[in-house]
């Protein structure tokens, strides 16, 4: 049976804290919710290097809206998102903790992921607006899913937009909490909770060999991978000036087709996709220069994958093998039963006995207890249970 909530456009404005003092005092009032549901906001369709734009809450009773981008100092949210006490419910949380955890250094305890949640009970759609639609009668216009959460001043209509990310949370985690109840998976969707507060940004350096990335690029022959690496460079220190993503330079499809040409002079760059007469103007003459570095270089050859020993191979095989069957037998996706870092970690450390399980980093108890006889097992040389 759907239930109803509060209409979008009924609901009042929300809270819009843009000062420190106003901060301090959100704190305190955030300290008296049981519970707060928590999204994030940040601007990556529009500058070099991302951040949170945009912090959004809720509570049963107000939407409030911090403005990191006006606020110096934001370690009075520490608190709460710590307080192990205090549930946070987001919805697919991974990008927003990890983006929290880069700009502000916070750390997590006791947080629900309703997105998660709903992946654990192999329901078909896991996205917001098709959950609170299905479910609530809630329909989200995500008219503005790609603005520019940068740009100063916020509109009401845009701080509206954003508050509706959070409004709806504590709906659909008691929806789900229930569902979970009901199917025995509480503890299972708990693990995957906990293992998200864990989760750590990448470091952020330059990696001289992030074109290989490029989908494609593996069809070049040595010098023209080169002539990408030069491009890619050039492209990417254009960007970085700009401050503005990498596509908008030049898109991938541009570089790759570049790279497989190698053109030599400005008539040539005329008949590639995405050079139009605006970008042989503004790089024409700097793309030429890349590509004869790139050919007076030495030739790329693809980075030497991690070498693992044929033994570590074939239980990482005979892992991921008993992992699809297990999520096809429950219709869920695979990573739901284990995720991938689990997998090589138990490939490469073959455990033998349930204390060796105890010792993994990436095999939580629940998932230890529910799995342990079928993966040890499988990696004691048996096919172990199907």
């Amino acid at each position: 049976m759907t239930a109803h909530l509060t209409p979008a456009a009924s609901l009042p404005p929300p809270r819009l804290v843009e000062t420190g003092p106003a901060l301090e005092q959100l704190a305190a009032d955030l300290a008296q919710a049981p519970a707060l549901a928590v999204d994030t906001e940040s601007n990556s369709l529009f500058v070099y290097r991302e951040r949170v734009c945009l912090i959004q809450f809720s509570t049963p009773d107000a939407d409030i809206i911090v403005d990191p981008l006006r606020i110096a100092d934001l370690r009075p949210l520490a608190a709460r998102f710590a307080d192990p006490a205090q549930q946070k419910i987001f919805h697919a949380a991974e990008y927003d903790l990890l983006g929290l955890r880069r700009d502000f250094g916070f750390e997590f305890a006791n947080v629900f992921d309703t997105m998660v949640a709903a992946r654990t009970l192999g329901w078909p759609q896991t996205g917001l607006a098709p959950l609170l639609e299905a479910h609530f009668g809630v329909k989200m216009n995500k008219k503005h899913q790609r603005a520019n959460w940068g740009k100063r001043p916020l509109t009401p209509e845009l701080l509206d937009y954003a508050r509706l990310d959070t409004h709806y949370l504590f709906a659909l985690r008691d929806l789900v909490s229930r569902e979970l109840q009901a199917a025995g998976r509480v503890e299972e969707a708990r693990e995957e909770f906990e293992r998200l507060t864990r989760l750590r940004p990448p470091a952020n350096t330059p990696d001289p060999e992030a074109f290989w990335r490029i989908a494609g690029v593996r069809d070049l022959t040595p010098q023209q991978a080169g002539v990408l690496r030069e491009l890619f460079a050039y492209r990417d220190a254009q960007a970085q000036r700009a401050d503005v993503p990498p596509f908008k330079i030049m898109g991938d499809a541009t570089l790759l087709e570049l790279a497989a040409r190698m053109p030599r002079d400005l008539h040539e760059l005329k008949s590639i996709v995405g050079m139009t007469d605006g970008q042989i103007r503004r790089h024409g003459s700097a793309v030429l220069a890349a590509v004869r570095r790139g050919l007076a270089g030495p030739p790329a050859h693809p980075p030497r994958p991690a070498l693992e020993s044929d033994a570590v191979r074939d239980r990482y095989e005979r892992l991921r093998a008993w992992r699809k069957r297990k999520a096809q037998d429950r219709g869920v996706e695979s990573d739901v039963i284990l995720p991938r870092e689990a997998l090589w970690e138990l490939a490469r450390r073959a455990p033998r006995t349930p204390d060796d399980l105890k010792r993994l980093e990436h095999l939580g108890p629940w998932r230890r207890t529910q799995y342990q006889d079928e993966l040890l097992g499988l990696l004691n040389g048996s096919r172990g249970p199907s």
